[in-house]
């Protein structure tokens, strides 16, 4: 990882913990005096979260944090669960064993990071994992669709991930996942991801309380 990307990485936590709130304006110079970097990385970093949604450039006011409010976040959830249930479906039919070996593949790196207790190793696998998903599907347009609004939440996904029991039950769902699209399944497979990507209930409820939550970690 280089050194803009683990300044971006914490931005996002910061961004997505509410210590950096809907609005402000983040300033090239206090940010690299703060970090103690000069301020070409730093310009990377905003640049990397304006290609998220997670900042826009404003005219005479720069770089400001543009986390979406609880409402729209839930949106793009939605629209994301039902984007990789299409995904799923679509690999469960057309899959081929090249796939079959990188899901596979793709699973026991989350296990991997799961054993090792690891939660950010684990969303680094978690992303490998739903990228070798979409490519499974066989169909690039949506696969390039669904990675990007995947990156575009992926700090409230790794947020996620930092609820109790939360990479457990994860990786219960990436192996059902594995199962019902290995074995054809293309119903199962959709309703797994679909079930593994949404939030709601207790689910949304966590996400608002660590967006809100000032000393989230």
């Amino acid at each position: 990882m280089s050194h803009a990307q683990r300044l971006r990485q914490r931005i996002e936590d910061e961004i997505v913990s509410g210590e950096l709130a809907l609005g402000s304006r983040l300033d090239e110079n206090q940010l690299a005096a703060r970090f103690g970097v000069s301020r070409t990385p730093i310009r990377e970093a905003l640049l990397q979260l304006a290609a998220t949604g997670l900042v826009q450039t404003k005219p005479r006011r720069g770089a400001i944090v543009s986390a979406p409010e609880p409402h729209l976040l839930l949106a793009m959830f939605e629209a994301m669960a039902e984007m990789e249930a299409a995904c799923g479906r679509l690999a469960a039919r057309r899959l081929v064993p090249e796939d079959a070996e990188a899901l596979q593949t793709a699973l026991a790196g989350c296990k991997a990071a799961m054993t090792l207790e690891d939660p950010e190793g684990y969303y680094a696998e978690n992303y490998v994992f739903h990228t070798v998903v979409y490519r499974a599907s066989r169909n690039a347009f949506l696969a390039e669709q669904a990675l990007s609004l995947h990156r575009r939440l992926a700090p409230y996904r790794r947020l996620q991930l930092r609820v109790r029991q939360r990479v457990p039950q994860s990786l219960a769902e990436h192996e059902a996942i594995v199962a019902a699209i290995v074995a054809g399944d293309e119903a199962g497979a959709a309703e797994a991801l679909r079930s593994h990507v949404i939030v709601q209930g207790d689910r949304f409820t966590d996400l608002v309380a660590g967006l809100r939550a000032p000393n989230a970690a």
